[in-house]
């Protein structure tokens, strides 16, 4: 790891393939938690490269335990977090809304490191038990639309670090890898990133796949649509600027969509959300999230109205409460 890090301090880089076999060793405990510390903390202190990333992200895809689910059919809605802003859970309860739509959803979630309530977080304490379990993972697409995947459970690389993460508090690489080693590998997904720079290597990224994607980039800050500012995304079709005018809303304030101070204080706000007891505020950015999702699904040539009131269609009606009571159901 010397020789690594006194790499990193000279500013130089690693090839791809350099990059997979350094994370490969971080996860299979080749070195001590101070030296894993030192590395993650040179990153967040200076860019990573395409290069770089791809060889993060081949190790952690080689590395994960694959969920045996059927890709073709499900879409993703996962934010990169580290973006500050402390909002509630937006991604995941437009994970729900998605789901109740009748789209299927392998949600990717895990703990909050940089924030103070992740998706994992708040699906716990909701009663929700973390599985790997393939045959039950499939029960709960089959009668939910959706079922969630616990990052530890099958990337080994981040239950390694983990605890290094939580002690450090703060972004780092590993929320930039978060949403492409979703272990389904779902066609489609829906992926807010927390830099304009972050999502332009995220899109020179998938462009090698054959997904259908849309990454965002809220230009204020924030890894989701925030309906503070207009929005950056990039598609498999191309940049696009997603106005606040073409979504229909004035800028909000960003104070309208912060989270819960402790994470029984966003479980409260999440439950508010699914049982139409929400702001406005609040209810108006997890469709706006979930629409631009459906976008995704059914193509950019579909309008973000004509999404949106889907979305709304589905949270308005009990569907997307049905999506989540089922899914805690499933056993």
């Amino acid at each position: 790891m010397k020789k690594i890090l006194n790499h990193l301090f000279e500013n130089k880089t690693f090839t791809r393939e350099e990059a997979r076999e350094i994370l490969i060793s971080i996860a299979r405990g080749a070195y001590n938690n101070y030296q894993v510390a030192s590395f993650m903390t040179a990153y967040c202190m200076r860019n990573m490269t395409v290069a770089e990333l791809q060889g993060f992200r081949d190790a952690m895809l080689e590395l994960c335990i694959k969920a045996d689910l059927p890709a073709s059919q499900l879409i993703d809605l996962c934010g990169t977090g580290g973006d500050g802003k402390d909002t509630f859970n937006i991604s995941t309860l437009a994970s729900f809304v998605v789901a109740g739509t009748g789209n299927q959803v392998a949600k990717h979630g895990n703990y909050g490191v940089s924030s103070g309530c992740g998706s994992s977080n708040v699906m716990e304490y909701l009663g929700y038990a973390f599985t790997a379990d393939q045959d039950r993972l499939r029960r709960q697409l089959e009668q939910a639309g959706i079922c969630f995947l616990h990052a530890p459970l099958f990337n080994p690389a981040m239950k390694t670090v983990a605890p290094i993460r939580k002690e450090l508090g703060v972004k780092t690489f590993f929320n930039m890898l978060g949403p492409m080693v979703n272990p389904a590998q779902p066609k489609y997904q829906m992926v807010g990133v927390f830099s304009l720079e972050l999502a332009r290597l995220y899109a020179y990224l998938y462009q090698e796949t054959d997904r259908k994607y849309t990454i965002l980039h809220a230009l204020e800050g924030y890894d989701e649509i925030s309906l503070t500012c207009d929005v950056k995304t990039f598609t498999d079709k191309g940049e696009y600027r997603l106005s606040l005018s073409e979504m229909g809303f004035e800028a909000l304030d960003p104070a309208g969509i912060k989270g819960g101070d402790t994470v029984a204080s966003s479980a409260a706000i999440f439950m508010d959300v699914l049982n139409n007891e929400a702001t406005d505020a609040q209810t108006n950015v997890v469709l706006c999230n979930a629409a631009l999702a459906l976008r995704t699904i059914h193509g950019m040539e579909t309008s973000f109205a004509d999404c949106y009131y889907e979305a709304e269609e589905s949270l308005q009606s009990g569907r997307a409460l049905n999506a989540f009571n089922k899914l805690l159901a499933v056993n």
